[in-house]
């Protein structure tokens, strides 16, 4: 990796490259500097298209508007986050700028400033790398080290929103009056120059409204969803067709290989790929995927890919490692696919938020008392919750541009809603039993199963978007041998 030469301080930024002293770059010469000034191309990209999402994007500014008359609204993309001295993580937009813009580029903010009676909308963001002050190729963030960026103007294009520097952003809002509220946590830069004009509580009340916004999915959210699904369904099939080179290897070669198809298709994974083999399959999150992948044991592999809009699926499949469930394995595999078919099969308009898991709850609850695990009857094991040691968490959550979408939602507008055509979920029932759990047989010990979809509630029921995968044992016993002959 090249290493650039040492940027501009801020004081220098808007200076001519050549008023200033060599010393300052050592290396550059006078005559270099000049040079680099000239002799390039005009590379403005003109008539561009708008982004497909843009006419669902000014809708949800417009229902933000609406929702919060006459005060100026600030959402940040986020910055750069430094992962090691000089590098940087990649970045990944802040999902609630995702979702009013479109854009996913760092350093960028929306601002909805209130006009008569409505909201201006403005996008700030960096316009290219200026070449007379070389900033184009001293700075690290220039365009020559990380690659070009759309102009103001393209910008204005693509998203259909007026686009501003925003680099005079700040000083704009330190001068603003009237009341202000912002998304916190993205960018320090800009909630320092809104220290005095927000409080906590009117920004939390700005986050829960984004979040709960996003509850109900529109026909491109449901198109991004479904292709992120689509995506994710040929990342099994890849793990599958390589699950030799990962006994040969360790669960890093089913994590590398899952990776591959969500670089290719999509802009990344949508959360760290669980690439769980044998008793590490009892570990709800686990990402670490170091260990072995032996013949005869389980994986289970929980993964999903990131869209390049950034809405991800999260599917999870329990796969015997050598094409074959033991009848042990069988049993509790069964037992969780019943559980799941109890779970989808609550999920409709109208029902609660929570029928699906109490349905996927009871299911397992019956196995584990007719196994003779824990006592019953049925109806005490669910009032005291006992069947929770092996089941673990809850069933599902909403789905979206977040792996764990619409997180800051009220709790009588999530868990205690009610579900509504365009909401998304997974219904993922899972059965435990930890290596160390001397509660179990021996047999069981070290046996972890999870089975999970992405559910769609239409008008008149739901569809499952992940429904490309094979659940049921027996299906997925003849799936992975057709991907391996």
């Amino acid at each position: 990796m090249a290493e650039e030469l040492p940027p501009e301080t801020p004081e220098e930024e808007e200076q001519p490259i050549k008023q200033r002293k060599n010393g300052l770059y050592p290396g550059v010469s006078d005559e270099l500097a000049e040079n680099m000034t000239t002799g390039w191309a005009d590379t403005e990209l003109r008539d561009l298209e708008p982004i497909a999402q843009a006419p669902q994007t000014a809708a949800r500014r417009a229902a933000l508007s609406a929702r919060f008359p006459g005060e100026r609204l600030v959402i940040p993309a986020g910055n750069l986050k430094t992962r090691s001295n000089d590098t940087e993580y990649a970045f990944r937009a802040s999902t609630e700028y995702a979702y009013l813009t479109g854009d996913l580029t760092e350093d960028g903010v929306l601002v909805l400033e209130p006009k008569n009676g409505a909201h201006k909308a403005t996008v700030y963001l960096l316009p290219r790398s200026n070449r007379e002050n070389g900033e184009f190729w001293l700075s690290g963030q220039g365009e020559l080290w990380v690659g070009r960026r759309h102009s103001l103007a393209e910008a204005e294009q693509l998203l259909g929103i007026p686009a501003k520097d925003v680099r005079e952003l700040p000083e704009k809002l330190r001068e603003a009056s009237g009341p202000v509220r912002a998304v916190r946590g993205h960018d320090a830069g800009i909630e320092a120059a809104l220290t005095d004009k927000v409080t906590a509580e009117r920004d939390e009340e700005l986050r829960v409204y984004l979040s709960e916004a996003r509850a109900v999915k529109d026909e491109f959210e449901i198109g991004e969803l479904q292709k992120a699904c689509d995506s994710t369904a040929r990342g099994f099939e890849d793990v599958v067709r390589v699950l030799d080179k990962a006994e040969a290897t360790s669960e890093r070669y089913i994590e590398g290989t899952f990776f591959l198809r969500a670089r290719v298709e999509g802009n990344d994974i949508g959360y760290g790929s669980i690439c769980a083999a044998g008793p590490h399959a009892t570990t709800l999150h686990w990402v670490r995927n170091d260990g072995p992948v032996r013949s005869g044991e389980l994986l289970l592999l929980d993964a999903g890919v990131e869209t390049h809009t950034l809405y991800t699926a999260d599917i999870t499949r329990t796969l015997p490692v050598n094409g074959r469930f033991n009848e042990l394995q069988r049993k509790i595999y069964d037992a969780v696919y019943e559980s799941q078919e109890a779970g989808i099969a609550a999920v409709k308009p109208g029902a609660k938020f929570r029928d699906f898991h109490d349905a996927s709850q009871r299911v397992l609850a019956e196995k584990l008392v007719e196994w003779g695990l824990i006592e019953g009857p049925v109806e005490r094991v669910l009032e005291l919750g006992l069947q929770r040691r092996w089941t673990l968490h809850g069933t599902g959550h909403m789905l979206g541009m977040d792996v764990h979408d619409c997180a800051a939602a009220r709790t009588e507008a999530y868990v205690d809603g009610t579900l509504e055509p365009g909401m998304c979920l997974t219904v993922e029932p899972g059965l435990y039993f930890q290596a160390d759990d001397l509660t179990v047989p021996q047999e069981y010990r070290g046996i972890g199963v999870r089975i999970e979809d992405d559910i769609l509630v239409t008008e008149d029921g739901n569809r499952n978007l992940s429904a490309a995968l094979p659940r049921q044992a027996d299906e997925v016993e003849a799936w992975m041998a057709s991907l391996k002959g």
